[in-house]
């Protein structure tokens, strides 16, 4: 099953670290959070990739065509120009870099894809967000379900801290718990490939109108997901992505140890 990794966004939030990059390759715990997303799927048997390429697309083509010679030894013959490779530490991932259009939007980058994605079920993401869900149970979900669209909600993450006033006082500080909040839009879709015709072209945001649609049409089946989920939109985010793999397992890892639960609706 093919897992299509949307990575052609600008990420003008990201300025200071996207400027020569695009957002998927800003490093988290020194790799591309592309990275940490694809072993995610990977760990769970999910092997092969679509990435919907867009602003400096040419920099995710250049890790990946570099990335067997990096993480072996090598010895070259620069006379002949041979490389011989010693060792052989790398996934077992096939990786398909498509060119998907600088402008295009979340949907029409899909659109672009149909041809390869017709006739099996796909599972989606972004490139710039990381959680614990695990796309095996997400699939069954879809699966029992028999929609063609499965979305993760995820908890939003507390932001900010909660007061509580005592007249002019605050008497109690708390962090906001996630268990008082709404649910929102994780990224981590299922779909069936007839979704594929709920996209108009290259200016449709797959979030608005196709997922409306489906929605309407009863066709979108949520997957409640209880553990990690973290999404990279600011440079905030970045340093606490980073915080978070400080020496340590991230809560992220499929090896994490005690990852929250999750449950289906």
């Amino acid at each position: 099953m093919k897992t299509v990794l949307l990575a052609g966004g600008l990420g003008t939030r990201l300025a200071e670290e996207s400027e020569s990059k695009p957002k998927p390759m800003v490093e988290v715990g020194g790799r591309p959070i592309l990275w940490h997303i694809m072993r995610s799927y990977s760990a769970r048997g999910f092997n092969e990739f679509v990435v919907a390429l867009g602003y400096r697309g040419d920099v995710i083509k250049r890790y990946f065509l570099d990335y067997f010679y990096l993480r072996n030894n090598l010895s070259i013959d620069l006379r002949s120009n041979q490389i011989a490779v010693q060792g052989s530490d790398c996934e077992d991932w096939m990786v398909h870099l498509r060119d998907t259009g600088l402008e295009t939007q979340t949907g029409g980058r899909l659109r672009r894809l149909a041809d390869e994605l017709r006739g099996e079920t796909f599972m989606m993401t972004y490139g710039d967000g990381v959680c614990s869900v695990d796309p095996r149970a997400l699939l069954e979900c879809h699966r029992r379900h028999g929609k063609l669209a499965t979305i993760t909600a995820v908890r939003p993450p507390a932001r900010f801290g909660g007061l509580v006033f005592d007249g002019d006082l605050v008497a109690q500080f708390s962090e906001k718990p996630q268990v008082g909040e709404g649910w929102i839009n994780g990224g981590f879709f299922v779909l069936e490939p007839e979704v594929l015709d709920y996209i108009d072209g290259d200016d449709t945001i797959f979030e608005r109108s196709p997922l409306e649609r489906l929605a309407q049409d009863g066709q979108l089946v949520a997957y409640r997901h209880e553990g990690f989920w973290q999404c990279m939109d600011t440079l905030r985010d970045v340093r606490l992505l980073n915080s978070l793999c400080d020496g340590k397992l991230p809560p992220w890892d499929p090896a994490f140890p005690g990852t929250p639960g999750t449950n289906a609706s």
